[in-house]
Protein backbone atom coordinates (compact mmCIF):
# COMPACT_ATOMS: atom_id res chain seq x y z
CA UNK A 1 0.00 0.00 0.00
CA UNK A 2 1.25 3.41 -0.68
CA UNK A 3 2.04 5.81 2.18
CA UNK A 4 0.43 9.44 1.92
CA UNK A 5 2.94 12.22 0.82
CA UNK A 6 2.93 14.92 3.72
CA UNK A 7 2.95 18.22 1.61
CA UNK A 8 3.75 20.38 4.62
CA UNK A 9 6.82 18.98 4.85
CA UNK A 10 7.89 19.46 1.33
CA UNK A 11 6.28 22.68 1.17
CA UNK A 12 8.99 23.46 3.83
CA UNK A 13 11.32 22.23 1.50
CA UNK A 14 11.01 24.13 -1.38
CA UNK A 15 11.35 27.50 0.86
CA UNK A 16 14.72 26.83 1.79
CA UNK A 17 17.63 28.99 0.62
CA UNK A 18 19.50 26.30 -1.34
CA UNK A 19 16.49 25.12 -3.07
CA UNK A 20 15.35 28.79 -3.61
CA UNK A 21 19.11 29.01 -5.89
CA UNK A 22 18.21 25.41 -7.49
CA UNK A 23 15.19 26.89 -8.85
CA UNK A 24 16.66 30.45 -9.86
CA UNK A 25 19.59 28.39 -11.51
CA UNK A 26 16.88 26.08 -13.76
CA UNK A 27 14.87 29.42 -14.63
CA UNK A 28 18.01 31.22 -15.18
CA UNK A 29 19.03 28.14 -18.11
CA UNK A 30 15.14 28.29 -19.47
CA UNK A 31 15.68 32.21 -20.15
CA UNK A 32 18.72 31.57 -21.47
CA UNK A 33 17.53 29.23 -24.11
CA UNK A 34 14.64 31.27 -24.67
CA UNK A 35 17.46 33.50 -26.04
CA UNK A 36 19.63 31.67 -28.19
CA UNK A 37 16.12 30.21 -29.59
CA UNK A 38 16.74 26.83 -28.73
CA UNK A 39 13.18 26.66 -26.91
CA UNK A 40 10.22 28.53 -27.30
CA UNK A 41 7.25 28.89 -24.76
CA UNK A 42 4.66 26.10 -24.80
CA UNK A 43 7.27 23.81 -26.59
CA UNK A 44 6.58 20.97 -23.79
CA UNK A 45 10.63 20.98 -23.86
CA UNK A 46 12.78 21.36 -20.58
CA UNK A 47 16.41 22.29 -20.24
CA UNK A 48 18.54 18.96 -18.82
CA UNK A 49 21.51 19.93 -16.72
CA UNK A 50 23.90 17.03 -17.59
CA UNK A 51 25.73 16.85 -14.38
CA UNK A 52 22.43 17.60 -11.97
CA UNK A 53 24.16 21.08 -10.56
CA UNK A 54 21.31 23.15 -11.72
CA UNK A 55 23.43 25.98 -10.94
CA UNK A 56 25.79 24.74 -13.50
CA UNK A 57 24.55 26.73 -16.51
CA UNK A 58 27.43 26.56 -18.73
CA UNK A 59 26.56 25.41 -22.61
CA UNK A 60 28.03 22.22 -22.36
CA UNK A 61 26.20 21.22 -19.13
CA UNK A 62 22.74 21.91 -20.69
CA UNK A 63 20.56 20.42 -23.67
CA UNK A 64 17.11 20.43 -24.53
CA UNK A 65 15.21 17.69 -24.23
CA UNK A 66 11.24 16.54 -23.88
CA UNK A 67 9.86 16.76 -20.46
CA UNK A 68 9.00 12.86 -20.44
CA UNK A 69 12.59 11.82 -21.16
CA UNK A 70 13.83 14.88 -18.01
CA UNK A 71 11.31 14.15 -15.64
CA UNK A 72 11.42 10.31 -16.20
CA UNK A 73 12.47 8.08 -13.27
CA UNK A 74 15.06 7.40 -15.19
CA UNK A 75 18.11 9.82 -15.14
CA UNK A 76 20.03 9.77 -18.04
CA UNK A 77 23.96 11.58 -18.63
Amino acid sequence: MATTRNYKEEYKYHGTAAEKKRRAGRNKARRAALKKGTVKKGDKKDVHHKDGNPRNNKSSNTAVVSRKKNRGSYRFA
